[in-house]
């Protein structure tokens, strides 16, 4: 709950830092003075909004830092709801955890063979003059 309000709070401040970015005008260009040019009247003064949009970005920019490493390590640092898994797994004795049997699975779904289980040949039905790993080949 608390990662989606943050992430919420990520993605406003993105969109905020981007209109921000959008309003301001570069300090060559002088764009606004293409649109009256007197400045002394406007809502932010004689200044101009420079200063106001310049510390409002920066301040955001500050906000959208912190917030982006609070939800990295909210990420690298899971709690127990966040890990759940929405797959079920079927945990044996052991601990080892087993894939969980199919169910309700229609008759027309051909089904994996099972693997042969492994054997192994007894000592006595190998022949003398065959090589084991145990045993090597004579070099000649």
């Amino acid at each position: 709950m608390l990662y989606n309000v943050f992430l919420i709070a990520q993605v406003l401040i993105a969109l905020s830092i981007i209109g921000l970015v959008l309003i301001q005008h570069g300090k060559g260009a002088d764009a606004g003075a293409a649109f009256g040019g007197g400045a002394s009247g406007t809502v932010f003064g004689s200044r101009g909004s420079g200063n106001f949009l310049s510390r409002t970005t920066a301040v955001l920019a500050a906000l959208f830092f912190a917030n982006s490493l609070f939800l990295a390590w909210m990420t690298a640092h899971p709690t127990d709801a966040v890990t759940e898994s929405i797959i079920p797994a079927a945990v044996s004795e052991k601990g080892d955890s087993k894939p969980a049997p199919a169910a309700n699975v229609p008759a027309d779904v051909p089904q994996a063979a099972e693997a042969p289980a492994a054997t192994t040949t007894p000592a006595s039905d190998i022949p003398a003059d065959v090589p084991t790993a145990a045993a090597p080949a004579e070099a000649t």
